[in-house]
C-alpha cells in the first residue's frame, strides 16, 4: 500500500510540473487580459518608425510577439514569424517585440540580418511587458480589429492560428478604448527611494532598506536560470551571473552591508527560485519579483545589476560588476 501512495504521489508531482508549461505560465499571466481593452501606447522601432497601436485599434488586427535573441523556442518559431508577417495582408499588423532584457539593439540586429526578419522590431525597456503582462519568452498576444485582447500564449500551434484568424474577422464596429498605462517613477543615482517592503522566500517581508540605522543596502538583481540556461548562448553572461553570486556572499558576510537578491519573474517562479537557492547554498534573503515592479523601478534590464540604497534610501549606487566598488565608501 506504501508503494502504490508513493507511486500517486511521484505521479502528481510529474503532472504538477508537466503542466508549468511556457504555454500554461502565459495564458495564467494573460488570463486577466483576455476581453480587455488593448492598451494604447506609441512604440518605436529599432529603424526610428514610430507605431500608434491605439490607432491601428478598430482598423487592423494586432500580433505582437515578444522574444530574445538568447532564447532558443523564440529562434524555433521565428520561421513561422515570419511567415505570419509575409502572408498578414492589410488588415493584420505584425510587430516583434525585443523583450530587452539582458539583449541589446545590436545583437537584434545582427539576428535579424542573419535570418533576414522583415518584421517590424520594437526594443522594450520593460514598458511594454508590464501592460502585457511578459512572464515567458516567445510570448504572443493577439489583438481583435475592436481593440479587444484575444489570446496570450506561447506556443506557435493551432490555439494561435484560431486566434490569429478571429481577430481578423472581429467587428470593428465599437472599437474598446482603454487609457495608455500611468508612468511609473523610476529611481536612479542620487534619488530617494520611497520606504518599501520586499517580500522574500521565507515568508517574511522585510524593508527595502533602513532595517538597521545608517547600514546600506545592496540589491542584487538577478536571473535563476542565467548561470544554467546561457552557458552555451551566452557564456560570458553565465559566467558573470555565477561570479555575481558567488562574490556577493563573500561580501554579505564580511562588507558590513546589508544585501538582498531579488529575482526576475521572467520565466521563473518561487519554485524555482527556491530551488537556485538550494542548489547553491545562498544565504542572503532571495525576493521573487514576480511583477517585475521593482526591475521596473530601477530600469534594470540586465542581470546581475546592483543598486546600493544608504540607510535612509538614497540610491548611492548602481554597477553590473560586483565586486568592493559596488558598495559606499
Amino acid at each position: 500500500m506504501r508503494y502504490i501512495v508513493l507511486l500517486c504521489l511521484l505521479l502528481s508531482c510529474a503532472l504538477v510540473h508537466a503542466s508549468d508549461t511556457g504555454q500554461s505560465r502565459a495564458e495564467t499571466a494573460g488570463r486577466s487580459l483576455i476581453g480587455q481593452p488593448a492598451p494604447r501606447m506609441v512604440v518605436k522601432t529599432i529603424d526610428g518608425q514610430t507605431i500608434d497601436l491605439g490607432a491601428l485599434y478598430g482598423k487592423k488586427a494586432v500580433y505582437l510577439k515578444f522574444w530574445a535573441t538568447w532564447c532558443v523556442p523564440c529562434r524555433e518559431q521565428m520561421p513561422h514569424f515570419e511567415r505570419t508577417f509575409e502572408q498578414a495582408g492589410p488588415d493584420m499588423a505584425v510587430i516583434a517585440i525585443d523583450v530587452g532584457f539582458d539583449d541589446s539593439v545590436d545583437e537584434v540586429r545582427k539576428y535579424r540580418q542573419a535570418v533576414g526578419l522583415g518584421m517590424p522590431i520594437v526594443f522594450d525597456d520593460g514598458t511594454l511587458g508590464e501592460a502585457f503582462h511578459l512572464r515567458v519568452t516567445p510570448q504572443h498576444v493577439v489583438i481583435g480589429r475592436d481593440g479587444r485582447i484575444l489570446y496570450v500564449g506561447h506556443e506557435a500551434n493551432d490555439k494561435l492560428e484560431a486566434a490569429l484568424a478571429q481577430a481578423r474577422t472581429s467587428s470593428s464596429a465599437n472599437v474598446a478604448i482603454a487609457a495608455a498605462p500611468k508612468d511609473e517613477p523610476h529611481y536612479d543615482v542620487g534619488d530617494r527611494v520611497p520606504a518599501f517592503q520586499v517580500h522574500t522566500l521565507d515568508g517574511k517581508s522585510v524593508p527595502a532598506f533602513g532595517a538597521t540605522p545608517g547600514q546600506p543596502t545592496a540589491l542584487l538583481f538577478l536571473s535563476p536560470w542565467c548561470e544554467s540556461y546561457l552557458v552555451k548562448s551566452r557564456p560570458a553572461l553565465a559566467e558573470s551571473c555565477r561570479a555575481a553570486r558567488e562574490r556577493a556572499e563573500v561580501l554579505a558576510r564580511q562588507s558590513g552591508v546589508r544585501w538582498l537578491g531579488v529575482a526576475s519573474g521572467l520565466w521563473a517562479n518561487r519554485d524555482e527560485l527556491a530551488a537556485y537557492q538550494r542548489e547553491h547554498h545562498i544565504a542572503m534573503p532571495l525576493a521573487l519579483d514576480d511583477s517585475g515592479a521593482l526591475f521596473r523601478r530601477f530600469r534594470v534590464m540586465h542581470v546581475p545589476t546592483v543598486i546600493v540604497l544608504d540607510g535612509k534610501g538614497k540610491v548611492v549606487r548602481r554597477t553590473e560588476e560586483v565586486n568592493e566598488a559596488a558598495l559606499p565608501l
